[in-house]
């Protein structure tokens, strides 16, 4: 296994609309892994296969405390079921920030494994908040889209001085 250069917001590639994944197999699993190993190693709950500029739709989970309940979902589709939560969220591309979000509270997903076998998948609280805002990168969107164009435009001038002077 080996850890993956996670993209930080500016950079334009965390726009990109992902792909469904079409090949199943060893390959997609030992990315899968990959995936998993700099979502822990970051440390993160979260990460989608766009943070880390591959363009299909994949994402990793795990909300555990102990980081042993893993979740990796290909191609996955939700549906909203329940009343809206506004909860404060960060993305291991936008460091350091956190804002609120409103997300539905409860969801069901779609999805299939590396190995292209399907799964469905009930979600609340944490979890659910944590698969939609990953899904979100699929669709090339990041929780700043969901804050004002002020709190947004600091952020990303704050984000571009740091990377020049680590540049």
């Amino acid at each position: 296994m080996s850890l993956l250069n996670i993209l930080q917001y500016p950079d334009p590639r965390l726009r990109t609309v992902a792909a469904d994944v079409t090949e199943f197999g060893p390959d997609l699993v030992r990315f899968a892994d990959d995936l998993l190993e700099t979502m822990y190693a970051a440390p993160g709950i979260g990460l989608a296969a766009t943070q880390v500029n591959v363009h299909e739709r994949i994402i990793a989970v795990d909300v555990s405390d102990n980081a042993d309940t893993p979740h990796i979902l290909v191609n996955p589709q939700f549906t909203t079921h329940g009343e809206l939560l506004e909860t404060e969220e960060g993305c291991l591309s936008v460091p350091g920030f956190y804002e609120p979000v409103t997300r539905a509270e409860r969801i069901t997903v779609t999805a299939q494994n590396p190995m292209g076998e399907a799964l469905q998948l009930e979600a609340e609280g944490l979890l659910a908040v944590c698969i939609q805002h990953e899904c979100d990168h699929l669709a090339g969107k990041l929780f700043v889209d969901y804050i004002s164009n002020l709190k947004r435009n600091r952020i990303r001038k704050k984000l571009e001085r740091q990377q020049k002077q680590r540049a």
